[in-house]
């Protein structure tokens, strides 16, 4: 029976993307579950053993294929179903012959950000004590490489993904129409900022961050869109597989 879980952020992928608390509680876990997700993305396996490889842990690693969404469901259930699945994965992975002690995850970015592991974790019963090793987010990693604050001058920052961008657009603030400066956007497929008006749109995206396969563009969305839907798409085929995030900002305010 799992008693207690530990999430421990890894970054974008780098072991230097691991503080040194984290490092500690992989050496400090009793088991380390690793997900496999399939023969196209054997390199994201690959750099969780590198964590754990640079930690020196002589934890037990057990594996576990994740499993796919159905893309029937709606949008909802599907998450749902899958996180249900996640979940029972988990325990499989396990099994009766765990040995006792802490288990640990390494989650890609932040467990706090955008990530559902905190959401997976508190579908098992009995319910195991959580503890939370925060690492370097990809937000943190994608200013860092652009070498950019994340915020203007006492400017206000939001946190979205593609489908919400896509769904509504800028998300404008009714009680404060000049709610306009920063944008982070995770999770987007579509490169969705292709659908904003560009006027005074800026952006600065990056995949692959704290990798060797680090690429970053940056520049108005008028001249540089086209550019980062290329790049992007010559990214994934290379690797496999991407994981991207961008900032959005307005230098000006739209012209109408």
């Amino acid at each position: 029976m799992m008693t207690d879980l530990w999430l421990i952020g890894m970054g974008t992928g780098s072991p230097a993307h691991v503080t040194l608390e984290g490092m500690q509680a992989l050496r400090d876990a009793a088991v380390i579950l690793l997900p496999l997700k399939g023969e196209s993305k054997e390199e994201l396996a690959a750099l969780r053993y590198a964590i754990l490889h640079a930690a020196n842990t002589s934890a037990e690693i057990r594996t576990f294929d994740y499993p796919l969404r159905d893309p029937a469901l709606p949008y909802a259930d599907r998450v749902r179903v899958w996180h249900d699945a996640i979940a029972a994965r988990w325990m499989d992975a396990l099994g009766a012959d765990a040995p006792r002690g802490p288990v640990a995850l390494l989650v890609w970015g932040d467990p706090s950000l955008y990530d559902s592991t905190l959401r997976i974790a508190r579908r098992l019963i009995p319910p195991p004590t959580l503890r939370v090793v925060p690492g370097i987010t990809a937000v943190q990693a994608l200013t860092a490489a652009h070498a950019i604050p994340l915020s203007t001058l006492n400017g206000p920052v939001r946190i979205t993904t593609g489908r919400q961008l896509r769904a509504g657009g800028w998300p404008d603030d009714p009680r404060d129409p000049d709610c306009k400066d920063t944008l982070v956007v995770m999770l987007d497929s579509d490169c969705s900022f292709r659908a904003l008006d560009p006027v005074g749109l800026h952006i600065w995206w990056g995949a692959h961050l704290g990798s060797p396969a680090q690429v970053l563009r940056a520049g108005p969305v008028a001249e540089v869109a086209d550019d980062i839907v290329a790049t992007r798409a010559d990214s994934r085929a290379r690797a496999g597989w991407i994981m991207d995030t961008y900032l959005l900002r307005r230098r000006s305010p739209p012209t109408r």
